[in-house]
């Protein structure tokens, strides 16, 4: 089974519609499937309190400041949409709130993601299965039943779904992988289960492959450098060129299961049992 794999753009453009096609084109080259971006609505997603406190940021000094700058409007999307449709890759977005949720509609994109902050927001998950799309589900942060609940809106309403196996740590310790619950999510819920990771480095995505995962999610940035919380938990370019090649190569190496000998091992056999 070919595995779907995404670059989560995020908020890692900064801002800039001129960075984040330098992404798409990242992803494009390295052979993704799709980019994936963020969208908030700042005042129903922070209170005034939070938005009003300090921050330095190259947007000004306060929460509200840095966050609105991060934030495209309408002219950005418009031109997200047009550009990678000019470049053949498909885009989706994660939404914070439901007018956010309702502003990505206008997009008519092919896939939903539910991020793993917002699993337990059961008014935006309502809106989201609503729409009937294919949607990832996030399960960072998450308990079973947590986890339950959610799957539960999604079926109710016949919205097709594939949960994400994460652990929302920016970035994460290799050690807390756990990718033997890619398993068990599979079992326990009888869908496709991916992964979605913040770790440095490509090893962890790899093997999450071999684990079973149907999607692979990784944030990508330019530069691990840049200002941004995501960036350091992101790869860069080369990294996620070697990702997507050895992700392919995994899926060679994993196979079918079905035990079949070769023609090359054929004539070994020959050679050997005469």
């Amino acid at each position: 089974m070919r595995t779907f794999i995404a670059a989560e753009i995020g908020i890692n453009h900064n801002g800039d519609i001129r960075l984040a096609k330098r992404l798409i084109d990242a992803a494009v080259v390295a052979g993704c499937d799709a980019v994936k971006f963020q969208k908030r609505t700042v005042d129903k997603v922070y209170t005034k309190e939070y938005l009003d406190s300090p921050r330095q940021s190259p947007w000004g000094e306060t929460q509200r400041a840095q966050k609105e700058g991060l934030e495209f409007g309408k002219e950005e999307y418009d031109e997200i949409d047009r550009y990678c449709h000019e470049k053949g890759i498909e885009w989706y977005a994660s939404a914070w709130d439901i007018d956010s949720q309702l502003f990505i509609q206008q997009y008519n994109c092919k896939y939903n993601k539910v991020a793993s902050a917002m699993l337990t927001r059961d008014d935006l998950l309502t809106e989201i299965a609503k729409e009937g799309k294919y949607t990832f589900i996030a399960t960072g942060m998450s308990t079973l039943s947590e986890i339950d609940h959610a799957v539960e809106i999604f079926r109710k309403r016949d919205c097709p779904f594939e949960l994400l196996h994460c652990n929302s740590t920016y970035p994460m310790p290799m050690e807390d992988a756990n990718l033997k619950l890619i398993k068990t999510l599979g079992d326990r819920y009888q869908c496709r289960v991916g992964y979605s990771g913040h770790e440095e480095g490509i090893l962890v995505s790899m093997c999450a492959v071999a684990a079973g995962a149907a999607s692979v999610e990784r944030h990508i940035t330019l530069d691990k450098t840049m200002y941004g919380s995501d960036q350091k938990a992101s790869i860069e370019p080369y990294e996620l060129c070697a990702l997507v090649k050895n992700i392919r190569d995994t899926e060679k190496i994993m196979g079918t299961g079905e035990k079949v000998l070769t023609a090359k091992e054929e004539e070994v056999k020959r050679k050997l049992r005469g």
